[in-house]
C-alpha cells in the first residue's frame, strides 16, 4: 500500500551514486602497492581501517581523508614518515576517484521524477562540503529535493536538528539510504521512520545490526522499489 504525502529525506553517497566502490577500488590498489614482509592483505586492510576511523573523527569523509589516511598508514607500517615519493604516488593512487565522475545507482533518476510528484524530498549527506557538494551538481538530481544538507557527522543529533529545521513531524518522515550506523538507527533514534536500501560496497565502518523486528524500518532490495511503497 502506498504512503501518500511523506517526506523522503535521502542520503547520497550509495544511496543516489556509487562510492565506496571507487573507494575500493583506490584501497585493492594501495594495498598491491605498499606491500609488507609480515602482514597479508587482510592484516594491512585492519590496520588501515583503523587509521581511517581515527582519522574521520578529526578530519571528516572523502577523498582527502582517505589520502591523508593512506599516507598515515605508511607511517604506522614502516615506522616512519612517508617519504615525499610515496606520497606522491599515493596521490597518483587516488587520482582517478577525486576525478571519477558521478556514476548513479539504476533507476535513481526516474524513481526520484516520480516520488517528487506526490512528496516532499530532501537530501541529508555528510562529508566535505565542497566534494559533495560538486557531486551534487554532477548528478543533476537537486531540481528534485526542496533542500540540501551536508553535514560532518549524522547521529542523532544531527537528525534532531534537521527535523527542527525544516519542522518534520517525524512520524511522516522517512530516512532512506545504504548506511545502519549513519541512516538508519539514528533517525529511528529520533522517532522517523527508515527505509533500508543495502549497497554491497557499502563502507566497512557504516556497518551494524539492525533489529528485524523494528516494523518502522522498510527493507527493499533496490532504489526503484521505493515506488511500490510511496
Amino acid at each position: 500500500m502506498r504512503r501518500d504525502g511523506q517526506v523522503l529525506v535521502f542520503d547520497a553517497d550509495d544511496t543516489l551514486w556509487e562510492n565506496n566502490v571507487l573507494f575500493e577500488r583506490v584501497i585493492e590498489n594501495y594495498l598491491t602497492w605498499v606491500q609488507h614482509p609480515t602482514l597479508d592483505r587482510l592484516q594491512l586492510r585492519a590496520v588501515l581501517n583503523e587509521v581511517q576511523a581515527a582519522n574521520a573523527i578529526t578530519h571528516g569523509y572523502g577523498s582527502r581523508m582517505l589520502v591523508r589516511s593512506l599516507g598515515d598508514c605508511v607511517e604506522k607500517l614502516r615506522g616512519r614518515p612517508a617519504t615525499g615519493q610515496e606520497l606522491a604516488e599515493i596521490e597518483e593512487l587516488a587520482a582517478a576517484l577525486i576525478d571519477h565522475r558521478v556514476e548513479l545507482i539504476p533507476d535513481v533518476a526516474e524513481t526520484l521524477a516520480a516520488l517528487a510528484g506526490r512528496h516532499t524530498l530532501l537530501m541529508l549527506t555528510k562529508g566535505n562540503p565542497e566534494e559533495q557538494r560538486r557531486k551534487i551538481d554532477a548528478s543533476r538530481l537537486a531540481h528534485h529535493f526542496k533542500a540540501v544538507s551536508i553535514v560532518e557527522e549524522k547521529d542523532s543529533e544531527t537528525y534532531r536538528r534537521f527535523l527542527a529545521e525544516h519542522e518534520l513531524a517525524p512520524e511522516t518522515s522517512w530516512m532512506i539510504g545504504n548506511s545502519p550506523k549513519s541512516d538508519i538507527l539514528p533517525a529511528r533514534q529520533v522517532g522517523m521512520n527508515a527505509v533500508f536500501i543495502p549497497n554491497d560496497h557499502t563502507w566497512v565502518l557504516e556497518h551494524t545490526e539492525l533489529d528485524p523486528s523494528d516494523g518502522a524500518v522498510l527493507h527493499l532490495r533496490a532504489f526503484r522499489e521505493l515506488l511500490d511503497h510511496f
